[in-house]
């Protein structure tokens, strides 16, 4: 697993989880200000993504295999107990751990991140979302989705990267950050293989609660989510909060 490091060894950890098709860096903005807080920050490169190891077939990348990474990377650190933060996939992920595992996570907090398990029935519910989202079904293609999104050195990609960040936020380096991870061998294909073994498993498997205190962090402005979708969330939660963003 390719890892960043920050602050010190045996202080409390912060496990930082990112999105698709970003790698850990999209957290570098977050990590000095975390480990200046007394935090040992750790934000890994997930399971495909950069250099991080990137085991062949679509059920290498289930979720309870992916939520066992973060366990696994938590026992590197002799940490019993974290505080797990995830955006997007990261997001998916960290509902997954705390759900699974909740006597380690202290604390979890989630960017526009729907839980697993409320997916699927609001996208029955709204077919306006199911518009938003139809890229998960494109994702089900073999090889074309790699095509399409490696075309004219990852362009489409990197555009969708930057089309939701603040403007000016990402530049020449950045894209070039980016590309080198994307075109990593067999990374575009782990990436959307994450898309690919969700939508295999039984929506009912991905509806547990998640006891610990949760924070969900939600911007109203998000073009793949809509709002309602942190509501739905907040109701696996026994000790949940949401906190708007409208920008």
């Amino acid at each position: 697993m390719e890892l960043a490091t920050a602050g010190s060894p045996g202080a409390p950890v912060v496990i930082l989880l990112h999105g698709f098709p970003d790698v850990w860096s999209g957290w570098h903005y977050q990590i000095p200000e975390l480990a200046a807080a007394g935090f040992r920050v750790l934000a890994p490169n997930q399971r495909g993504y950069g250099r991080t190891d990137k085991p062949k077939g679509v059920a290498a990348y289930d979720i309870d295999r992916l939520a066992a990474d973060v366990i696994a990377l938590a026992d590197s650190e002799n940490a019993s107990t974290f505080h797990l933060v995830g955006h997007d996939w990261g997001g998916l992920i960290a509902w997954r751990v705390a759900a699974l595992f909740p006597e380690r996570v202290r604390r979890l907090v989630i960017l526009n991140a729907p839980h697993p398990g409320a997916f699927q029935g609001y996208l029955l519910r709204h077919p306006s979302q199911l518009c938003r989202s139809w890229y998960i079904g494109f994702f089900q293609c073999p090889w074309l989705p790699e095509a399409v999104l490696s075309a004219r050195n990852y362009a489409l990609l990197f555009r969708a990267v930057q089309s939701t960040s603040q403007p000016g936020i990402l530049d020449e380096s950045d894209r070039r950050r980016f590309v080198s991870a994307w075109s990593q061998p067999g990374a575009l294909t782990a990436m959307l293989n994450y898309y690919r073994a969700v939508v295999r498993r039984s929506p009912t498997s991905l509806k547990r609660s998640v006891p610990v205190p949760t924070r969900i962090l939600f911007g109203r402005q998000d073009p793949a989510e809509e709002p309602g979708l942190a509501e739905v969330s907040l109701r696996f939660c026994s000790q949940g909060s949401i906190r708007w963003i409208d920008e």
